[in-house]
């Protein structure tokens, strides 16, 4: 191996035993011991047998010394002198070599909430980010022997995944010309997955689900861009709503002289859409004023 290379670990399934049969070996030979105690001590049997409880005694003691228990999605890593032979799996009671060393590992699904942190988005802007993570091993041997931690290694990770993402995109956009934080959850979500997958594959760890807990402005500027964000809310509320005013004025225009209801000139004309517009984009009910005499006097 060349120096500055890591080595990959790949999972492969171990030699291990059903521990119920062991288990029954181990008292046969337990029984055996001391059935040959009783006899020799009865002196049925000469002292050329003395060996055998000896002997049944040190099978059943080697026979215990390898057990272990293994729950649903859960899994133990065998290593011989720090060398990896196989990973178990199947749950139960299970028997090895006693001189084989046992590391449990559990393969169940594991939900991370991540602390807040502080990342500059796209533009600039100063924003607080958390995120909730669904993960779990898929390669014991990689999890165990690739990383040093790979509970502490997932943290980590989690957080620059969060910092990559938080700074690809802004925070919002009131044209809805650009994917933003908070108005794309799913996509921003799922380009966060991907980017956990990538990073966490050397620990042989899968990503299940992601997203985001808490997205918001930071608290120094929080202030000034609520204040940008209803002055862009009522600056679009106003636009909408006299581009609909016009459109009406239009219409109403349009079918006063279709039907031959009025013969209106250029001042009228004016005169008329200067008092529909303010009854249309005016914030408050208009009260109507009764002309009792001519446009001109």
């Amino acid at each position: 191996m060349e120096q500055g290379i890591l080595t990959r670990s790949a999972e492969r399934p171990a030699a291990s035993t059903n521990g119920l049969a062991m288990l029954a070996a181990g008292v046969l030979a337990l029984i055996g011991g001391i059935a040959s105690i009783v006899e020799l001590a009865t002196e049925r049997w000469g002292p050329t047998m003395s060996w055998l409880p000896i002997l049944c005694m040190i099978a059943a003691v080697f026979i215990a010394c390898g057990f272990y228990m293994l729950q649903p999605n859960q899994a133990a890593a065998i290593t011989l002198f720090g060398d990896y032979r196989g990973t178990d799996r199947k749950a139960g009671l299970r028997w090895v070599l006693p001189w084989l060393i046992r590391r449990q590992i559990s393969v169940r699904s594991n939900n991370v909430i991540s602390e807040r942190i502080k990342v500059n988005d796209l533009r600039g802007n100063p924003i607080e980010m958390a995120a909730q993570v669904v993960w779990r091993v898929v390669d014991t041997a990689q999890a165990l022997f690739d990383v040093d931690d790979y509970k502490a290694f997932v943290n980590v990770q989690i957080e620059a995944a969060v910092r990559t993402i938080g700074s690809r995109y802004p925070y919002d956009d009131y044209e809805h010309q650009e994917v933003t934080l908070r108005g794309n959850h799913d996509q921003v979500g799922a380009e966060l997955r991907h980017e956990l997958i990538a990073r966490l594959v050397v620990a042989g760890i899968s990503v299940d689900e992601c997203g985001f807990t808490h997205l918001a402005y930071a608290q120094e500027i929080a202030g000034a861009m609520l204040r940008r964000q209803q002055a862009q809310a009522v600056v679009a509320a106003r636009t909408t709503l006299v581009e609909g005013a016009v459109g009406m004025v239009e219409l109403a225009l349009a079918q006063l002289s279709a039907k031959n209801v009025v013969e209106l000139d250029d001042e009228r004309r004016a005169a008329m859409v200067s008092n529909l517009m303010v009854v249309l984009c005016g914030e408050r009910d208009t009260q109507p004023v009764v002309n009792t005499g001519s446009l001109y006097q």
